[in-house]
C-alpha cells in the first residue's frame, strides 16, 4: 500500500502555455485607415443619424432665445450694451449668428453625411435583393409561424393532381396576389414554389430617408440663397424690388443683392370692407375683407399688368411672393418752415393701435429752417368729441378724419448718422411748441380747420388729404418647392413603410397517402413575415381559400386529420428565415 506524498510548501511550478499560443494576447493596432473605417461605420449608423437630428434641434434653440444679427442687428447691439461681459462671450461663441455658426453648420453637415451613408448602401442592397430570386424553400415548413397542409384527391374516386401541376397552379395564383415567384425542383418528387411580396415596404423606407435628405438640402438652399423684406406702399406709389426699395431687408447667408429681380408693384387702390350689421353691435366695424388693386411690371420695359392682392392670396412675380400683411391710413401733410419754404409735403404712414384705427403719427422735418421741426400725434378716422371732451374715433372708416398733433423744434439728431426709429421722436433735445400740456395747446386739423400756424414764427402745418397704405412682406425661397415635394415624398414613404407588409410564402407538393391509404397529393405551405405582421394569419387563411377553390374537384381537405405527411425527397436546406 502506497503512501501519498505530502503537499509541497513551496510555490507551484509555472506551467508552460501550449505550444503556438501566447499567454498575453496582443491586439493588432487599427492604424489611420482602420480608425477612419471605424469612424465612418459609426457615423453612418441609423442611431447616429437620429442622435444628430436631435442634436440639430437642440442647437437651434439658442436661435429662438437670443436675438440674431441677421434679423435684428439693433437688438443684438442692445443686448451687448446691456450685458457687456456675457454678451461678449456669447458673441464669441456665435450665439447671435446661430444658423450660420461653425458648430451649427458642423452638426447639419454631419447629419447630411450620416443620412447619405445610411441610405445609399441600404438602397443598393435592396436593389440587389429585388433583382434576386425569392429565397430557397426551407426543409421543414412546419417551423414557420404559419403552416398548413392540405390533401388533394384520394377520396370518392377523385384523382390526385400531379405535384408539378399543383406547384404551377400555386405559382399562378400567388402571382395574381402580387407575389414574385420562383418554381424550384420542377420534375422532382417534391417540387416547390418560393414567393415574396412587399418589396415596396423597404422602398418606402428608403424614399422616406431620401426625402429627409431632400428637406435638409431644400432648407439649406433657402437659407443660403433666399431673402425676405418688408415695405410700406401708399396709394399711388410704387415699390421697386431693389435693395434701396425695402424698409427692411434680410438676405440669405450667401445671397447677393445684385441678384434681385427688378420688378415693380404700384398700389392703385386699396379697399377695406368692414361689418356694417347694426343688429350685431359687438362685431360692428370688424374687418371683413381687404383688397389691394396693383399694377405689376415684371421687368423694366415689360408690359404692365393689373393684379389683385388679398390676404392669404400672395402676388407671385418671377418666383418672388408678396403678401398683404397690414394696412392703415397715411395723412398727406404739408409743412412750411419759418422762412416760408415748403420743408415737407407728402403722405405720412401711421400705425393703427385699435380696432377703430386710432393711429399714431410721427413726422420729422430735418429740412425746416431756421430750426428743424418734429411732430407726434394721432389720426382719428371718424372723430367725435366736442369742446372740453377728449376726442376719439368711433369707426374704422374714414368719415370725419382729424389730426391731433404736438409740435417741437430744435435738433432732431439726424445729422449724426446714428440710426433712428422712424416711428419714434426723441424729444429730449427738442423744445416743445404745441402740446396739450402747455399754453399753446395741441394742434387740431380737420376738414373745417386744415391749417395751423406754429408759434414763434416757426411756420405752418397743413392737413391736405388721407390715403391708404398697405404693408407688404416679400419672400423669396428657392428651396420651398423642393421642401414641399420632399415632405410629400417623406409622408408617402412613411405610409408605405407602415402599411405594406413584407411576406414570404413557400408551397411544396409531393405524392403521399391519405388516412385510408389511398394515393393522394399533399400540398404543404408556410408563411414568414419580415418583422411584425399581425395580418399574417389572415393571409394564410386567404391562401387556404385559394387552394380550396382551385382544387375543389379533387376533394381538398386539411392534412391534420389525414395522417402523416410524406417524405420530403429533394427538398433543400432551410433558408429565408431572415
Amino acid at each position: 500500500m502506497s503512501t501519498p506524498a505530502p503537499p509541497s510548501s513551496g510555490p507551484a511550478a509555472p506551467t508552460e502555455p501550449p505550444r503556438g499560443r501566447s499567454s498575453d494576447a496582443e491586439l493588432p493596432a487599427l492604424g489611420p485607415r482602420g480608425m477612419a473605417r471605424w469612424a465612418w461605420t459609426q457615423l453612418t449608423k441609423m442611431n447616429t443619424a437620429l442622435f444628430l437630428l436631435l442634436l440639430l434641434a437642440v442647437a437651434a434653440v439658442p436661435g429662438s432665445i437670443f436675438p440674431q444679427r441677421i434679423q435684428d442687428p439693433a437688438a443684438v447691439q442692445d443686448y451687448l450694451d446691456n450685458n457687456p461681459v456675457l454678451g461678449e462671450w456669447l458673441d464669441r461663441l456665435q450665439f447671435f449668428d446661430v444658423f450660420s455658426s461653425a458648430w451649427f453648420s458642423a452638426v447639419y453637415i454631419l447629419l447630411f453625411v450620416s443620412l447619405v451613408g445610411c441610405v445609399l448602401p441600404r438602397a443598393a442592397k435592396h436593389w440587389r435583393a429585388w433583382r434576386a430570386e425569392p429565397p430557397r424553400t426551407p426543409r421543414r415548413l412546419e417551423r414557420l409561424p404559419e403552416h398548413r397542409a392540405l390533401t388533394l384527391g384520394g377520396r370518392d374516386g377523385a384523382e390526385a393532381p400531379a405535384p408539378d401541376d399543383v406547384v404551377a397552379d400555386a405559382a399562378r395564383l400567388l402571382k395574381k396576389r402580387g407575389y414574385r415567384v420562383a418554381v424550384r425542383d420542377a420534375g422532382s418528387a417534391a417540387p416547390s414554389v418560393a414567393a415574396e411580396r412587399g418589396m415596396w415596404k423597404e422602398v418606402g423606407n428608403i424614399v422616406f430617408h431620401l426625402a429627409l435628405l431632400g428637406v435638409l438640402v431644400s432648407v439649406a438652399v433657402g437659407s443660403l440663397f433666399g431673402y425676405k423684406g418688408q415695405r410700406v406702399v401708399v396709394e399711388g406709389e410704387s415699390f421697386v424690388n431693389t435693395l434701396i426699395g425695402y424698409d427692411s431687408f434680410t438676405p440669405g447667408t450667401n445671397y447677393d443683392a445684385d441678384w434681385l429681380e427688378p420688378f415693380s408693384i404700384r398700389l392703385d387702390r386699396f379697399e377695406a370692407e368692414f361689418n356694417r350689421d347694426t343688429t350685431n353691435p359687438r362685431n360692428y366695424g370688424a374687418p371683413l375683407d381687404f383688397t389691394a388693386e396693383v399694377t405689376v411690371q415684371d421687368e423694366p420695359g415689360a408690359e404692365p399688368r393689373e393684379e389683385v392682392l388679398k390676404v392669404n392670396q400672395p402676388l407671385n412675380v418671377n418666383g418672388v411672393k408678396s403678401y398683404l400683411v397690414g394696412n392703415g391710413y397715411a395723412p398727406v401733410i404739408r409743412v412750411t418752415d419759418g422762412n416760408g419754404d415748403v420743408a415737407f409735403e407728402g403722405p405720412v404712414v401711421t400705425v393703427p393701435s385699435d380696432g377703430v384705427y386710432t393711429s399714431s403719427l410721427v413726422l420729422k422735418v430735418p429740412d425746416a429752417r431756421p430750426d428743424q421741426l418734429g411732430f407726434v400725434g394721432l389720426l382719428l378716422p371718424t372723430a367725435v368729441g366736442g369742446e372740453g371732451e377728449m376726442p376719439r374715433s368711433v369707426d374704422p372708416g374714414l368719415a370725419n378724419p382729424r389730426l391731433i398733433l404736438s409740435a417741437y423744434h430744435g435738433d432732431l439728431g439726424l445729422d449724426t448718422g446714428a440710426p433712428q426709429n422712424v416711428y419714434v421722436l426723441d424729444v429730449e433735445q427738442l423744445t416743445e411748441l404745441n402740446a396739450m400740456t402747455n399754453e399753446n395747446g395741441a394742434i387740431t386739423l380737420d376738414a373745417a380747420n386744415p391749417v395751423h400756424e406754429l408759434p414763434d414764427g416757426k411756420g405752418t402745418v397743413e392737413f391736405l388729404d388721407v390715403k391708404r397704405y398697405v404693408g407688404l412682406d416679400v419672400h423669396y425661397d428657392p428651396g420651398k418647392t423642393g421642401a414641399l415635394v420632399s415632405f410629400v415624398l417623406a409622408f408617402t414613404g412613411l405610409l408605405m413603410s407602415l402599411f405594406i407588409s413584407r411576406r414570404r410564402v413557400w408551397v411544396r407538393a409531393a405524392r403521399g397517402t391519405d388516412e385510408d391509404g389511398r394515393a393522394c397529393t399533399v400540398l404543404e405551405y408556410g408563411l414568414l413575415a419580415r418583422g411584425e405582421d399581425p395580418r399574417l394569419t389572415a393571409e394564410a387563411e386567404r391562401l387556404g381559400e385559394l387552394w380550396t377553390g382551385q382544387w375543389e374537384s379533387a376533394g381538398v381537405r386539411d392534412r391534420e386529420t389525414a395522417g402523416p405527411a410524406p417524405a420530403r425527397a429533394g427538398s433543400e436546406p432551410a433558408s429565408g428565415n431572415e
